[in-house]
């Protein structure tokens, strides 16, 4: 293998991992590529040739699982469209530090031993996961753990959360990279990874949260979907025929329990359009209606969600509070201002304000549902810090930010985890899709597919008991890394030390 190959294969093992990721969605492809970042850790001479390697493998990772980020860039291409490359070369680029920097520890903390080496690699990388969805307000978006969705292994999200599933697969890709390590002394790690892999798969469904069918006197939800193009969401004469569509589809039918609108669904400001909750609730037929809208209050703007009761009125309200970097807000927003650098979802070229944090909304027949506006859905721990357990989780979003490939389909994968993690169905409401009903044990009962225009009547189901990680967290698997990591790293010593106090057998020459 030529040097230059040496060096750059871990990036082309990055793009293998990635895999896993929605929509390709294949978790074996995640788990080869990851047993081939062990091996490129195992056979690191130094800390710095294992981060080198970790940043690389990371950069071909991130660069395939989040090439939808140049999408909202295109939306304005001849006044945005410059910064697509840039924007994706330095996401890439900053992600891959965190797995860079994780592979720097485990190597310095365990150089030597395939067992004190494996268990470095999974606890750091885990680590590092936990610091990227947390630090700079958080971006856990295509965590390692999330290539295990599609697995059967995801059950164990209930038990213990995401970074629980990146243990999950790091584990036995350790083991197997080992085993490719030491080549024909390999068959130990071989079957110790493969023995491992069996029991998650045939146990992890055991920890999956009993998710009861919906009854017949289950209420009656029903998801519109007006696919408003991005291009075309705030056009004046396109955006008032996509609100039409919206009214027309509340309208149809047999009245439901509820009706729900995406993120931003409202082309109007709520306060400075009075009439706009009794023309809603008009078209509805007196259903409650909970949609998407901006609004301003004393110079500030806030992406918000409305709940129209029967009366017309305005029954509740609801402000984003985690909010977007670089896309409903801007760090440092006066100084980047001067180069033309603005949020994208923001009102005339002006950030959104946060709201005061997680509020639960009541709605008749339906119970208490915590709302979570686009972004807020990849945070467990926005769910976690509500006020109180709710019935039901209610995702409105605009994928269309997205495009049509990846963006939108881990979007949805995610809402799924996010299910599961707390034993909770979710109503899930996009722009432009994927609009969806999913259970209590992260299966998506019914769908409208990406693209297309229309609504759904959906039967809600009862949320199940409170999970293990709705209880707990992520502090028991936090606590558990720490501990593999102090494990490898003493195991590493008492083997160094064994090796420098060895006799040392002198040979003689015969005379």
């Amino acid at each position: 293998m030529s040097r230059r190959l040496r060096a750059w294969w871990p990036l082309l093992a990055g793009v293998l991992a990635a895999g896993g990721q929605a929509p390709v969605s294949l978790w074996l492809l995640a788990l080869a590529g990851f047993s081939l970042l062990a091996l490129a850790h195992y056979t690191a001479s130094t800390p710095r040739a294992a981060a080198l390697a970790g940043w690389r493998f990371g950069c071909g990772y991130f660069g395939a699982a989040l090439s939808w980020i140049v999408q909202p860039f295109m939306v304005d291409a001849a006044r945005e469209g410059w910064m697509a490359p840039f924007a994706l070369i330095l996401m890439t680029g900053g992600l891959a530090l965190f797995w860079g920097l994780a592979l720097y520890v485990a190597k310095r903390a365990a150089p030597t031993g395939a067992l004190a080496q494996g268990l470095t690699f999974a606890a750091t990388l885990t680590l590092a996961e936990a610091l990227r969805g947390w630090i700079f307000t958080g971006f856990p978006w295509s965590l390692i753990g999330q290539n295990l969705i599609p697995s059967p292994i995801l059950p164990l999200a209930a038990l213990a959360g995401p970074h629980a599933l990146s243990l999950a697969l790091l584990l036995p890709a350790a083991a197997f990279g080992a085993a490719l390590w030491r080549r024909r002394a390999g068959l130990l790690p071989a079957l110790s990874g493969a023995v491992l892999l069996a029991a998650l798969i045939f146990l992890s469904p055991l920890a999956r949260p009993v998710a009861q069918p919906a009854g017949p006197d289950a209420p009656i939800v029903r998801l519109v979907q007006p696919n408003a193009p991005q291009r075309e969401k705030w056009d004046p004469e396109k955006s008032a025929m996509f609100f039409r569509r919206q009214l027309g589809y509340s309208g149809e039918g047999p009245k439901p329990a509820l009706i729900v609108w995406p993120e931003t669904a409202v082309p109007y400001l709520l306060d400075q359009n009075p009439g706009l909750p009794m023309m809603i609730s008009e078209a509805a037929n007196g259903a409650p209606v909970a949609f998407g809208i901006n609004r301003s209050e004393d110079g500030r703007y806030y992406n918000s969600l409305a709940v129209i009761g029967p009366d017309g009125t305005v029954a509740d309200l609801y402000d984003k509070h985690h909010l977007v970097p670089f896309g409903e807000y801007i760090p440092f927003g006066n100084l980047l201002a001067k180069f033309g650098i603005s949020a994208f979802a923001s009102q005339s070229g002006h950030g959104f304000s946060a709201g005061p944090g997680p509020h639960l909304v009541s709605i008749p027949g339906i119970g208490t549902a915590l709302p979570l506006i686009c972004y807020e859905a990849v945070f467990p721990r926005d769910i976690r810090d509500a006020p109180a357990r709710p019935d039901v989780l209610l995702q409105v979003t605009n994928d269309a930010w997205f495009g049509t490939f990846s963006g939108p389909y881990q979007h949805l994968a995610q809402a799924r985890l996010r299910s599961i993690e707390q034993g909770l169905p979710m109503i899930r409401v996009a722009n432009t899709g994927i609009s969806a009903l999913i259970a209590a044990d992260g299966t998506v009962l019914d769908r409208l597919p990406l693209g297309e225009a229309g609504y759904l009547d959906v039967a809600l189901p009862p949320p199940s008991a409170a999970t293990p990680y709705a209880r707990h967290g992520d502090l028991p698997v936090i606590l558990l890394a720490f501990l593999a990591l102090g494990a490898a790293g003493l195991l590493g010593f008492i083997t160094r030390s064994a090796a420098s106090h060895k006799p040392i057998d002198h040979q003689h020459p015969q005379s």
